[in-house]
């Protein structure tokens, strides 16, 4: 069974490894953030209407355990026989790769295109005023994204 502690350790994991991976966002130059997220979560629900979740339970093959040979201190040895393991069960969604590209030709029809973003350097960070982006911005090899606590971010272009 799984601890709570395991859980905890390992929500705390994710949350730190999403707060230092890229900002992958859809980018269209002058569109407000909040249609962005609109549009996506429109594109969201029709690409879910076009190709539902189809998910089918699968289980990995099982594998065999050999037996071994153990001895003790006085010489007497005995024989331990080998073992099947049975294979994990697992559920896969068959459809998310093609649901995942109509999403994405949702959001193309719409004029965005994905951009991947990534974190800005500590200085520039620090350096920067407090805000959260309203409006997506032009987007050059020297943008870069801040990360705000309540899950809004800014980006930002550094002087170079």
């Amino acid at each position: 069974m799984i601890s709570l502690r395991f859980l905890f350790v390992l929500g705390v994991g994710l949350l730190v490894w999403t707060a230092c991976a890229p900002l992958s966002i859809y980018h269209r130059e002058g569109v407000p953030v909040s249609r962005m997220q609109s549009d996506l979560l429109a594109c969201e629900i029709s690409a879910l209407a076009d190709v539902p979740v189809a998910n089918q339970v699968r289980r990995e093959p099982p594998r065999y355990i050999p037996g071994r040979r153990i001895c003790n201190a006085d010489g007497s040895c005995y024989t331990r026989g080998g073992y099947y393991v049975p294979g994990e069960v697992y559920t896969v969604d068959v459809n998310l790769g093609l649901r995942n590209r109509a999403e994405q030709q949702c959001m193309a029809n719409q004029g965005y295109s994905p951009a991947t973003i990534p974190n800005c350097p500590n200085g520039v960070s620090r350096a920067a005023p407090k805000g959260a982006t309203q409006v997506l911005p032009r987007l050059s090899s020297q943008s870069c994204v801040i990360r705000n606590d309540d899950g809004s971010w800014q980006i930002v272009t550094q002087a170079g």
